[in-house]
Formats: C-alpha cells, sequence, structure tokens
C-alpha cells in the first residue's frame, strides 16, 4: 500500500519495526559525551541539518549534538527540527525522529507556531503507527486534527485523517474508519489536493479501509479514479498501490487471470522504477501472485514467487506480516506436492515466526492476512493425513519384505515385524499430538482482542447464559442457529454476535463448530456404543444436517477424518482394557 502523503503514511506497514534499546541508550551516551568543535558552533541550522543528511549514518552524531544544544534566534528552529525528524522517519530511524519531532513541539508551542505543531503531531502519529503503538498514534492525530481545525488547514485535517483511519482499521473500529473515509471523500474537493498526487493518496488510504471491510465495488471504483489521476500527471507510485490493491480484489473474488494481470502491471513497475520503501509493495505483489498461481494448482510458479522474497529479505523482516505468510503458502505448496519433508519444514518455520509475532504485536487486527490465515491453515491440516497414507503404504511395503524375512529367518524375522510395528504405531501417536499441538498454536495466532463499548453488566448476564446453554448442550440442536440462541439469552442477534466475537473470540459459526466438535471428541472417547455409529448418525446426534458438513468441520478443527480418529481411539481402549 501506498503512503496517504510522502509525509504522512507509509502503506504495507503490517508490522512494526524494533529498535534495541541498549543501542538507543549507548549511542545517546556517546553523543552527550561528544565535545562540540568551535567550528560548529558557528554553524547555522540550515547548515547543521544538511551536514546530518550528508553525512547519515556514519557521523551524524557530532552535528545532531550541535543542533540540539546550540540556541538559536531563528524564528524557523522549529522547522528545521521537524525538517530533521522527517529525514530519520524516511530512514527509519524511529527513535531519532520522536527526539527531534518532539523538540519541534516544544518550540512550536512555545512560540506558538501551530501550523508546525500540527505538522509535528501528524509526523509523530505515523512514527507511532511504524511502531505499532496504536494510542500514542490516535493521541498525536487527536492532536494535529483538532490543531487544523483550529487555524482552519483543511489539507492538514485531511492528512491527519489518512493516518487515523489506519489506526482505527487496526483496531477494528471499522465503522468509524470508513465514516471517516466518507467525510474524506465528500470535502476532498475543498482541499488543494484535486487532481494531484495527493489525491491519489487519499484514494489509496481509503481503499485500505474499504478492503478491511471487503467491499470491494467501492476499492475497485476508487481504485480506477485513482488510476486515472495517476495516468493523467505520471505518478508511478500511485499506479503500484492500486494495481496491487485491484489485483487483490480480484484475488478475493477469485478471479485468478484478471487478478494476475493486474499484479503484472505492479510487478513491472516494481521493477523499472524507483519507489521508495520497495519491502513492502514486493513482498505483497509476490505474495498474492504466489497465492493466485497456488489457486490455480501451478505450483512450482508460485513457490517460484514466494521463494523471491522469502530468499533476499533481510533476518529483521522474517516478523512481518506478509513473510510469515509466505512461509505458509510454502509449506501448502509443497504438500500439494507431496515433498512432506519440505512441507514440514515450511509450516514449524511459519509455526514459529507466528508464535514469535502473536507475542511481541501490539493487540491489533491485520484483516488481509488473518483472512488468508484461516484458509491456509486449514489447508495444511491436511498434510497429517496425507503422511499418514503415505506412512501406510510405507508400512505395507515393509510388511511385505518382513514375510519375506520371517519365512528366510525364521524368529528373527518375526522380531523385526514387531520392531516394525512398534515403531509405526509410535510415528502415528507422534504425529497426531504434533498436529494437535500445531493447531492450537495457530490458533492462538489468529485471537485477538476487539474493543465493544457496551454495559458490563449486561455482558456478564448474557456471558451466564451462554454457559448455562453449553452446559445445556443447546449447540447439538439442528435448529441451532444465532438468531435462536439470541432469543434464549434475551438479546438480538447483532449485540450476541458482538459479544461472541469479542469474548469468545471467534465468530458465531466457529464458535458452534468448536462446541460441537469438543462434544464428540470427548464422547467418541469414552462412549463405545457411540464409536459403533455411522459417520452420518454420529453428524445428525451432533447436529449437523449432513455427514459431509460434519467430516469437512471435524477435520478443520483436528486435522484428521473422523473415520480415523474412531479406529485409533477404539484400538486404545482396545490396548487399555
Amino acid at each position: 500500500m501506498i503512503s496517504f502523503v510522502k509525509r504522512c503514511i507509509p502503506k504495507y506497514v503490517l508490522l512494526y519495526v524494533f529498535a534495541s534499546v541498549f543501542s538507543i541508550t549507548k549511542t545517546y551516551g556517546q553523543e552527550q559525551s561528544t565535545v562540540i568543535p568551535d567550528s560548529l558552533r558557528y554553524k547555522t541550522a540550515e547548515e547543521l541539518v544538511e551536514l546530518i543528511k550528508k553525512t547519515y549514518p556514519e557521523e551524524t552524531g557530532i552535528y545532531e549534538k550541535a543542533l540540539l544544544t546550540n540556541r538559536y534566534s531563528d524564528g524557523n528552529l522549529a522547522e528545521k527540527y521537524y525538517d530533521i525528524g522527517l529525514f530519520f522517519y524516511y530512514k527509519a530511524a524511529h527513535p531519532k525522529s520522536l527526539q527531534y519531532l518532539d523538540k519541534t513541539i516544544q518550540i512550536a508551542k512555545a512560540k506558538n507556531q501551530l501550523k508546525e505543531l500540527g505538522k509535528a503531531y501528524s509526523l509523530k502519529g505515523n512514527v507511532y503507527l511504524l511502531e505499532g503503538d496504536n494510542q500514542q498514534a490516535l493521541d498525536s492525530y487527536y492532536a494535529a486534527i483538532d490543531i487544523a481545525n483550529m487555524i482552519g488547514d483543511i489539507d492538514r485535517e485531511m492528512i491527519a485523517k489518512s493516518g487515523l483511519i489506519v489506526v482505527l482499521a487496526r483496531m477494528n473500529q471499522l465503522d468509524k474508519a470508513i465514516e471517516i473515509s466518507d467525510h474524506m471523500l465528500k470535502t476532498i474537493h475543498r482541499t488543494s489536493f484535486v487532481n494531484s498526487e495527493n489525491h491519489v493518496r487519499v484514494y489509496t488510504t481509503i481503499n485500505d479501509v474499504y478492503l478491511a471491510k471487503e467491499m470491494y465495488d467501492e476499492v475497485l471504483y476508487y481504485a480506477d479514479k485513482g488510476i486515472e489521476i495517476s495516468e493523467r500527471i505520471d505518478f508511478k507510485i500511485g499506479l503500484l498501490d492500486l494495481y496491487i490493491k485491484k489485483g487483490m480484489v480480484f484475488y478475493y473474488q477469485k478471479n485468478y487471470p484478471k487478478a494476475l494481470e493486474y499484479l503484472i502491471k505492479s510487478e513491472e513497475i516494481l521493477s523499472t522504477e524507483e519507489v521508495e520503501s520497495k519491502f513492502y509493495p514486493t513482498v505483497n505483489t509476490n505474495y498474492f501472485m504466489a497465492s493466485c498461481y497456488y489457486q490455480q494448482k501451478k505450483y512450482d510458479q508460485a513457490i517460484t514467487y514466494a521463494r523471491k522474497s522469502i530468499d533476499v529479505i533481510k533476518e529483521s523482516d522474517k516478523n512481518k506480516a506478509p513473510v510469515i505468510q509466505l512461509h505458509l503458502l510454502l509449506a501448502n505448496c509443497y504438500r500439494a506436492k507431496k515433498e512432506y519433508e519440505q512441507a514440514l519444514f515450511w509450516n514449524d518455520e511459519y509455526v514459529r515466526l507466528n508464535k514469535y509475532y502473536q507475542i511481541n504485536k501490539d493487540k491489533t487486527v491485520n484483516k488481509i492476512y488473518k483472512k488468508e490465515a484461516r484458509e491456509l491453515e486449514s489447508q495444511i491440516g491436511v498434510l497429517q493425513d496425507e503422511m499418514i497414507k503415505e506412512s501406510r503404504n510405507k508400512y505395507v511395503t515393509s510388511s511385505v519384505l518382513i514375510i519375506i524375512c520371517i519365512l528366510l529367518i525364521g524368529m528373527v524375522g518375526v522380531y523385526l515385524k514387531k520392531q516394525q510395528k512398534s515403531k509405526n504405531t509410535f510415528v502415528q501417536l507422534v504425529e497426531k499430538i504434533e498436529q494437535l499441538e500445531a493447531k492450537e498454536t495457530m490458533k492462538s495466532g489468529k485471537m485477538l482482542v476487539k474493543e465493544l463499548n457496551i454495559d458490563d453488566q449486561k455482558v456478564n448476564s448474557i456471558l451466564q447464559k451462554l454457559e448455562r446453554l453449553e452446559e445445556q448442550e443447546y449447540f447439538l440442536k439442528s435448529d441451532c442457529n444465532l438468531r435462536g440462541m439470541a432469543k434464549k439469552v434475551k438479546s438480538n442477534a447483532t449485540y450476541l454476535s458482538k459479544i461472541i466475537s469479542t469474548y469468545k473470540m471467534k465468530n458465531f459459526n466457529e464458535y458452534i463448530n468448536d462446541l460441537r466438535i469438543e462434544y464428540v471428541l470427548k464422547r467418541l472417547k469414552k462412549d463405545k456404543k457411540f464409536r459403533s455409529f455411522s459417520i452420518t448418525s454420529i453428524a445428525t446426534e451432533i447436529g449437523y444436517k449432513s455427514d459431509n458438513s460434519f467430516t469437512k468441520h471435524f477435520r478443520a478443527r483436528t486435522g484428521l477424518n473422523p473415520s480415523y480418529y474412531i479406529k485409533n481411539i477404539e484400538k486404545l481402549a482396545t490396548e487399555y482394557t
């Protein structure tokens, strides 16, 4: 995704840039102890700013210290500090950027320079946005908007609101983000942005919200308007962002050839144009191209595009959402090719990276990759079944060899056969345990905390009624649905859906399916008679209207077919009796 304004919001920011506290402290200490030469004491603020830019990153410390410690009477000093803060922002040196922006704010407040104050708060919001600190970003953007309103600067208001809607979308406050987006579209004709690069950036930023909301018609409409302006003014960065967004929409609509048409256009821009911050547009282009080929079962081409990013990224970039998803996509590609060793390797890498990401990230929602992860994680569950089938084939071959050995070497052959059988039983049990652990890790990767402005007493009452319905096994009824359950807990469907989403951390269908599968797993384990039922009868017993629906949800939840689970539970029960 492209930034709203070059000074404002770089896109494709799905994860955060981390800085080493130790390194920052150490560097700051060194700068504090640096003696400023006399030759620098007489430099103007403009000269010091230029020296910092020219020598970055090697020898900026002495010039920064001179700039920060000298007291200038220049009335434009706040603007100079903002300039250097913007410079470090572009260099992703966020702690230094914040240091200069704080100085800008301090001076601008003292001199009542509202324009510089608003610009500093807006850019400060961008820095916190990149760092994943949503609350600080919100505070900064709201401060910038208040100042813009105070001085009647609608351009600055538009810039700050562009950052604000990105934060709101991250925090899953999509309705509020859409409301602000609509207002921006209605007022843009009053700004100086009309038919300019900034006009295009308004469309790219607002389309981020529409994508998260899955309002694909709106995305295509505003993407076309932005492309028209971009082509007219030869704005390549705008074209790049909008081509990627159109490719994403057609991908979600399963029109893969059309998606590839636009993604190839974005690839051409990336290969021929100088684009600032290439990482996210490049990785996202490769990700969705690989996904299109994967959906078309062109697995070698999918692997090629996935590896184009993974093979060249820096270690520090492995914790970013699109890179993590590329690992999962690779696992699925190799699974489809039945290259199970590679599939497990990439799946293990995905689980490791995703676990680290979930621990370290702020509690935000990346709609694009959350949606992709759900689909790919359910598909990777099939890997265990396929490996078991392959293991069974190997077992048959081994059994034939063992029989031959029995005929040749008698008791030694019997001994080998028993060893082989024990080994295969152990492998199957280990595979099952690992698969359940992996599923649990993936499930935790999807958990999120949403904000919901509701009355706590009312929420508690509804949650208690939900627990009673769970105890009464209401979810086993075939007519169990959201409206019916809402009626039983004396609420409405929309309100109950929000409560389940917030406090059960899943949507209503996931909630009911999880309760049913957990119930059937426990009952099959302890009820021998229940294990003798047909799959169709079991499905009907726990509320499903078809065995196919039951099998699909059972496999998605456990990674196993119901028949396989029943067979092994029966086998274990027999061994322990």
